[in-house]
């Protein structure tokens, strides 16, 4: 193991030392956007129940004001709050300004470790942070790979990146565990988890949402099929964002018996292109962003996704729920063998041939209701204990707890 400076909670102290003084090792899990908070809140919450750990909550600025409310859906806050520097639009201009802020936080916050997800701009500075400051890196949700370095941009070239500079690789999945161990990273450093969305988005459906959106509401009521529709990738910004729009404009007119809400992006250009075509649609709901809670509960019940969201395809997975996925490359291979997903691409024709045959396959053309089906080989993407196995291997690489077992494969746990 690489050993790492030890913070000072107590002057000298070392991590043997602490645990004889019952002194709670500081985990600065490094948060910038909803889907990180999702993915990240599960584990926050098991590592607070621990008697070893203290996880610190450090929010960064990517998605400002969304990250504060998805974090409260679970009951958390962030301990430490970061401000982007004003006018940096481009991946350069925004990791150099995470960087240079999570060096001083964690300088500040006399943390032991550092907790990193996935492959945002966040991740990757928070994990190079961690590693000039000497400190352990764990990366959740690690060994997604796409196999094209530019795609997705630039998430796929920031998770090979953060691999390299992590102590502990947290995969989600059998794949990934394989994808790892193909670029040599040590097997003792690798735990499967799986994935902690899944704790995430059950835990998050079956919670009452106080003061719900009167619109959401009714859809949720209703009786109607209804598609859950979302588009933000970098790589589709522009004409391939267009084209998913006017392809679900095409699938609603052709369709009006089905109820399509697409949930829009938080940056207004890559919303406004998505929602162009669909306005004035009588059965096309364009709400905006929806809270966490509420998109939880819809998607629950919907009966198709069709989304461009590696998160949402691992989502919609734990209610059985097929998706439609508007990209030309996957790193959630999972899904496609499982046969719940398909990539579609962004072409207009093949999305709207698509979502016809799933249509078929469930029933609308024969006016019956669609309905969720159910993996026929169990989630893929893991049982919902992740973060309890996330937060055991945290303490095995600081020497508080024994190593976990992994996810067991093929596991058949019906949620």
């Amino acid at each position: 193991m690489r050993r790492h400076r030890n913070s000072v909670l107590i002057s000298g102290a070392t991590d043997g030392d602490k645990r004889a003084l019952n002194v709670r090792q500081r985990i600065a899990m490094v948060v910038g956007t909803r889907p990180e908070a999702v993915k990240l809140a599960p584990v926050a919450q098991e590592l607070s129940r621990q008697d070893w750990a203290e996880p610190i909550v450090v929010t960064t600025g990517q998605h400002g004001e969304v990250v504060r409310e998805t974090l409260a859906c679970f009951g958390l806050r962030a301990q430490a709050e970061l401000a982007l520097p004003p006018g940096g639009t481009s991946v350069t201009d925004l990791t150099a300004g995470l960087l240079s802020g999570l060096g001083s936080q964690l300088r500040s916050s006399a943390a032991d470790a550092v907790m990193v997800q996935g492959d945002t701009s966040s991740a990757l500075a928070g994990a190079m942070a961690g590693f000039f400051a000497h400190l352990p890196v764990v990366h959740v949700e690690a060994g997604l790979r796409s196999g094209d370095l530019r795609s997705p941009f630039p998430e796929e070239a920031h998770r090979r990146m953060i691999a390299e500079l992590s102590d502990l690789h947290l995969a989600p999945t059998h794949t990934a565990h394989r994808n790892l161990l193909a670029e040599s990273m040590a097997p003792d450093r690798i735990v499967v988890t799986g994935n902690t969305v899944i704790d995430a988005v059950i835990a998050a459906s079956r919670r009452p949402v106080k003061g719900r959106d009167p619109l959401v509401r009714g859809i949720e009521l209703s009786g109607a099929p209804l598609v859950l529709v979302t588009a933000h990738r970098r790589e589709n910004w522009g004409e391939p964002i267009r084209r998913i729009g006017r392809a679900v404009a095409d699938i609603g007119r052709r369709y009006p018996e089905v109820v399509f809400v697409v949930a829009a992006h938080m940056n207004p250009s890559v919303r406004s292109a998505l929602e162009h075509s669909l306005r004035g649609l009588p059965n096309v709901h364009l709400p905006g962003p929806i809270p966490y809670g509420s998109f939880a509960r819809l998607l629950a019940r919907s009966a198709l996704a069709i989304t461009d969201s590696g998160g949402i395809q691992e989502e919609a997975a734990a209610f059985g729920v097929p998706v439609l996925v508007t990209r030309d490359h996957t790193e959630r291979t999972e899904g496609i063998d499982s046969g719940l997903a398909r990539l579609v691409g962004t072409e207009e024709s093949e999305i709207v041939a698509a979502a016809e045959k799933e249509f078929a396959r469930e029933g609308v053309l024969s006016g019956g209701a669609i309905r969720p089906r159910t993996p026929s080989r169990g989630n893929p993407y893991g049982d919902g204990r992740a973060a309890a196995r996330c937060a055991a291997a945290c303490g095995w690489l600081l020497g508080a707890r024994p190593r976990p077992d992994d996810l067991p494969k093929d596991t058949e746990e019906q949620l």
